[in-house]
């Protein structure tokens, strides 16, 4: 009998998860990477950069939809969107089911991450890069913001964690320039992490951001493939009303969008907002020191 292939992920020390793997898909080792796709039973395809789990097709839609739709309907008369990384074609999806939207810009720093996300995870995208509203751009995110003049109603950063070449993209730097391309009353959101294993990315995140908005604070909701609780969402923006729109103005948003969710409802948008203790302390203790 042949031996179980396990995929264990590394990414927090000490604690885990693993993956049976029915069949490798593809695998590249370079001196800064170790890429893997492959096909699991419980998860369908799963994507591991590094030993951190990126993606798989069973769970996508919740983080996809809620870093999505959640600044999206807050925002309420979004024209433009900013969307940086997000090469496997997930948030570009959610972003174009709305179709109040004139420019969706795209930037993405390695177009083989786009064709190798195409072919293994076709209904990430689904269709989705060929709208013709799409500005698609290979840059590295950083040095775009820096060299960009637009102006956007929502940036959505859908960045790895902060290692490695995705370490800049949680930089001082980086979020005073996403705040300088935002337009009046504009969002800025990014993944930020499982906070009650990754504690330091709330504070660190904070302390750079706060001083260039009026609201910087964070959403949650549970991803199962990224463990260890719920994961974070940074909200950013000088528009101190936008998280608290109302239950029934959320509903009207979304009936009027069309939209079609798996995960994402008004009701489970406005208690994203209700942020543990633990969390708000921390956030509170951040509040004070600027990086």
């Amino acid at each position: 009998m042949q031996d179980k292939v396990i995929y264990y992920e590394t990414l927090h020390q000490g604690y885990g998860q693993y993956f049976e793997v029915e069949h490798v898909l593809f695998e590249q080792r370079t001196e800064q990477w170790h890429l893997s796709i492959f096909e699991t039973k419980s998860l369908g395809r799963v994507m591991a950069l590094n030993g951190a789990i990126q993606t798989t097709e069973r769970d996508e839609f919740i983080y996809h939809e809620m870093l999505t739709h959640v600044p999206l309907l807050a925002h309420g008369q979004a024209k433009k969107v900013l969307i940086i990384g997000g090469g496997d074609g997930g948030i570009l999806r959610e972003v174009a089911k709305h179709r109040e939207l004139t420019s969706i810009t795209m930037v993405e720093i390695d177009a083989s991450v786009i064709e190798m996300c195409q072919t293994y995870f076709p209904n990430h995208s689904a269709g989705a890069f060929d709208d013709p509203r799409l500005n698609l751009t290979i840059q590295d995110g950083l040095e775009f913001v820096r060299q960009c003049n637009e102006q956007f109603d929502v940036i959505i950063s859908d960045c790895t964690d902060p290692v490695g070449p995705g370490e800049v993209l949680f930089s001082s730097e980086f979020y005073q320039n996403c705040q300088r391309l935002l337009a009046p009353n504009g969002i800025f959101v990014a993944q930020n992490g499982v906070p009650f294993l990754q504690p330091d990315e709330i504070s660190n995140t904070v302390r750079r951001m706060h001083s260039y908005v009026t609201d910087c604070t964070f959403y949650m909701t549970a991803v199962p493939t990224y463990i260890g609780g719920n994961m974070a969402f940074v909200w950013a923006t000088d528009n101190q009303m936008a998280k608290s729109v109302s239950l029934d103005e959320l509903q009207l948003r979304f009936t009027r969008a069309g939209l079609a969710t798996r995960f994402y409802t008004p009701a489970l948008h406005q208690a994203s907002f209700a942020l543990p203790a633990y969390i708000q302390q921390a956030v509170a203790s951040a509040l004070t020191v600027t990086e």
